[in-house]
């Protein structure tokens, strides 16, 4: 694979913003080192007010990107990855509310990551430093002030993205009117810091991921191991019952799975594993799924009960009942420390964790009452 074959800028679905920042000085990591000159990618929605009052932070999962509605202006025919969510008259209204979605650290899809160049003019690799999730919403927090936003009226995100909305909430409590979370957790479990270690095993003993060097010639780069990756973060993704209900034991088309052939769910994870590999990069793949890991509200702060109590923002929970990734049980964690003990909505599917993004009428209506509250 090549420096940026994931997604070149001229491919990406979305128009979107780049802005630099620290350039007038580096940004501290929360583990040591420090990163400078950060790019940030973003896409927005809907009309800024002259005060930014009525700005909305929209946190993406892992492998998605900036791009959560093809109706940005101007307007792109591609689909984004909430379709359906953002825009006039939708859950997060652009009529009412200034949208936006900035592209993670150590990302692949514009923000600086491990395929970008360093200062000199050689991709990060391996070289690229560890990033938490305080470090994240430490540009992000750049990210607003450059534009202007003192205070989000609300911060949304599910999944890894509900991560990065509660770290504002605690970090900068008095910077977020709101928060909406979906499908999180306060912490990374043992369970889930396992999986996350499988997939990065996966990644690392392909021949060719190189030792994260793998930058070059097209066709180059662990596009088997980041595809087992997927494969494994996928499956947990969603629920036995769906993949059950969607392919059961039938045969991938012509194919017999007692010979050669595959069964249809094992054709419908290849083909999405080859769409994947395409468009992300195995070493951020690495870097964000660690921040996952070591994602804990509580570490440095006396513990989760303290660290939740400065959360001055209006909070929403939602849950999903077949989430075998990030269970219901880590969402009530949260309302038993948050302040109120607000109640956990749930979005009932089949979907598993994914239902986040598929389930577009209930977490629509989740969303829009947080909003309007």
């Amino acid at each position: 694979m090549g420096t940026i074959t994931y997604r070149p800028p001229g491919n990406h679905p979305g128009p979107r913003q780049l802005i630099s920042l620290f350039a007038d000085g580096p940004l501290g990591l929360e583990l040591g080192g420090h990163l400078g000159d950060v790019t940030v990618s973003y896409e927005s929605w809907g009309t800024p007010q002259p005060d930014r009052a009525n700005a909305v932070l929209v946190e993406h999962a892992l492998t998605d990107d900036s791009h959560v509605a093809s109706n940005a202006s101007p307007a792109t025919a591609a689909p984004g990855w909430w379709e359906g969510m953002v825009g006039p008259g939708l859950p997060i209204d652009t009529n009412r509310w200034w949208v936006l979605c900035p592209n993670v650290l150590g990302g692949c899809l514009g923000t600086t990551g491990p395929s970008s160049l360093a200062r000199d003019g050689r991709p990060w690799g391996s070289r690229f430093p560890t990033v938490t999730v305080r470090d994240q919403v430490a540009v992000e927090v750049a990210l607003a002030d450059s534009l202007g936003v003192a205070r989000w009226a609300a911060v949304i995100g599910a999944s890894f993205g509900g991560m990065r909305a509660l770290e504002w909430a605690v970090m900068h409590p008095e910077r977020a009117a709101r928060l909406v979370v979906l499908g999180t957790t306060a912490q990374a479990s043992a369970e889930q810091v396992a999986l996350s270690a499988v997939q990065a095993l996966a990644i690392r003993s392909d021949p060719r991921f190189a030792g994260g060097d793998y930058y070059g010639p097209p066709g180059l780069g662990p596009k088997a191991g980041l595809g087992l990756a997927w494969r494994l973060g996928h499956i947990a993704s969603r629920s036995e019952a769906e993949l059950a209900h969607r392919f059961g034991r039938r045969a991938q088309a012509s194919e017999d799975p007692f010979g050669a052939g595959r069964y249809a769910v094992e054709g419908y994870l290849d083909d999405e594993a080859e769409k994947f590999v395409t468009r992300f990069d195995a070493n951020s793949y690495l870097v964000l799924s660690r921040a996952m890991a070591h994602h804990d509200l509580g570490r440095g702060r006396g513990g989760l009960a303290a660290a939740l109590a400065s959360v001055r923002a209006s909070t929403t929970l939602a849950s999903i009942d077949s989430d075998r990734l990030y269970p219901a049980h880590q969402q009530q964690q949260l309302a038993e420390f948050l302040p109120g003990a607000p109640t956990v909505d749930v979005v009932r599917s089949p979907y598993g964790h994914d239902a986040f993004r598929i389930e577009t009428e209930q977490v629509g209506k989740i969303i829009s009452a947080a909003l309007d509250n």
